[in-house]
């Protein structure tokens, strides 16, 4: 009775992660929406930087800790757009499948129809899965004009839902290419040990290969600044990897990347960097 009990269990626990790995979640009634907050300056033609936070959800750059570093951006002549893409009020409840679309038409949008801003100059901004974002954006649309990316990665990874196993951003109604999760990610994601997860997907180097963003279509300079002790991901490693293209494909446009020392969050530490970066581009 024990050893069925037991054999009941097993075939019980498998069954449910089967079922975890396979069903494909339903698609949110809020695809496509978005929370934003637009902040303007008292110049007229502002340069644009539309920022995105990462995988935490909600409207980073709307958030008070954050404030000091968008009131420098506005006291150097340059509007903030912070867009929110999941977790908010009006977008999905997870970074599942987010259109690339509706981004780009939000920010063409509300460029378009407040007379303060130079639509000839949108830069984007992003960190972790928001630089990742970024990147993808900016690799598929050339209004966009430049580029700053901090503790991003070099490929779209999956949705960050229980299955994993649908890709975190749609372009043009079709998931784009992403890095799949193997099932022994399972185990270092339960404990909390992302960099390991991440890393072993990154094992796959034929889907890694498919998944790599390509940025050197991106139509403007790209800052990128990473730590070398990001415990979440390899952020470093990627970076590389994405500098790396951009040499193999004679970008032309300025490219840098930064490394700095520290944890997955020290690059916005260094926001005087990015800064610098943004002033290069008025």
């Amino acid at each position: 009775m024990i050893k069925r009990t037991i054999l009941l269990g097993c075939i019980l626990v498998v069954s449910i992660l089967a079922y975890l790995v396979l069903a494909t979640p339903s698609i949110s009634s809020n695809h496509g929406g978005l929370n934003t907050h637009l902040y303007l300056n008292e110049n007229s033609k502002q340069p644009l930087v539309v920022a995105f936070g990462g995988g935490s959800g909600g409207n980073d750059w709307e958030r008070r800790y954050l404030k000091d570093k968008r009131d420098t951006l506005l006291a150097h002549g340059f509007a903030v757009l912070a867009i929110g893409y999941f977790k908010t009020e009006n977008s999905p409840d997870a970074l599942d499948r987010i259109s690339l679309n509706a981004i780009a038409d939000t920010i063409l949008n509300i460029a378009k129809r407040t007379p303060q801003i130079d639509t000839s100059r949108i830069i984007l901004m992003g960190a972790s899965k928001g630089g990742e974002l970024v990147l993808n954006l900016a690799s598929r649309y050339t209004c966009f004009k430049g580029v700053v990316a901090l503790s991003t990665s070099h490929v779209s990874f999956p949705a960050l839902t229980i299955s994993a196993n649908t890709s975190s951003w749609l372009y043009n109604n079709e998931e784009v290419a992403y890095v799949p999760a193997p099932f022994k990610t399972i185990g270092p994601a339960i404990k909390g040990d992302l960099h390991t997860a991440f890393s072993m997907m990154l094992e796959d180097t034929t889907a890694t290969a498919q998944a790599e963003i390509p940025v050197e279509r991106i139509n403007g300079p790209v800052l990128i600044v990473s730590a070398d002790e990001d415990e979440q991901w390899p952020a470093t490693k990627m970076s590389e990897r994405l500098m790396a293209r951009l040499a193999s494909n004679n970008f032309p446009h300025l490219h840098q990347h930064l490394i700095v020392s520290g944890n997955h969050l020290e690059p916005l530490n260094h926001f005087d960097k990015v800064v610098s970066f943004f002033d290069q581009l008025k």
